[in-house]
């Protein structure tokens, strides 16, 4: 059943993998999820690279990365997720990061990165953040992404490490 303008509603269920990178790049609705690895490093940062681009070129401003396998982060992982994030943002999109592991938050936090490319504890949360429709299709500045359902919501509203996020007053 088609959702708002066309896009398929928000399930996990609605997937769609593109099989030409090297991490998943999954559709929940209109929005590309990478899906990145249990470590970033110099060996898996050009994946991850080919794969947020693979996620930029589905013709979307925003997608988010999930990095809820993700426990290291290395700099040439931070790389690649500040340049998606200035391709994004030259676009009129930007990237939303999916980041449940505090040692993961805390290398963010460190290098200043958690105030420059938003991020969440869930993808429920990304997700609920990220626009409805593709940039450039008609009524994409109204629309309002589906909520999760209230199961959902109450799921996310104990996460433990919820507390450590900054205050975000304004999207980037």
């Amino acid at each position: 059943m088609p959702g708002i303008n066309g896009c398929a509603p928000w399930s996990r269920e609605v997937v769609v993998q593109m099989p030409e990178v090297g991490f998943p790049v999954e559709m929940a609705g209109c929005v590309p999820v990478v899906t990145a690895p249990e470590e970033i490093d110099i060996t898996s940062a050009d994946g991850l690279r080919a794969a947020l681009v693979a996620a930029a070129a589905r013709g979307h401003g925003t997608f988010v990365v999930d990095m809820s396998l993700t426990r290291f982060c290395d700099s040439s992982g931070l790389h690649a997720l500040v340049a998606a994030h200035q391709r994004a943002q030259a676009e009129g999109g930007e990237v939303l990061l999916v980041i449940p592991d505090t040692a993961v938050l805390r290398v963010l936090a460190v290098t200043g990165m958690d105030q420059l490319i938003p991020n969440f504890a869930s993808l429920d949360e990304a997700l609920a953040q990220a626009p409805a429709v593709p940039l450039g299709h008609a009524g994409a500045a109204d629309s309002a992404f589906p909520s999760p359902s209230p199961e959902a919501a109450l799921a996310h509203a104990s996460l433990s490490d919820h507390h450590l996020r900054p205050a975000r007053s304004s999207r980037h």
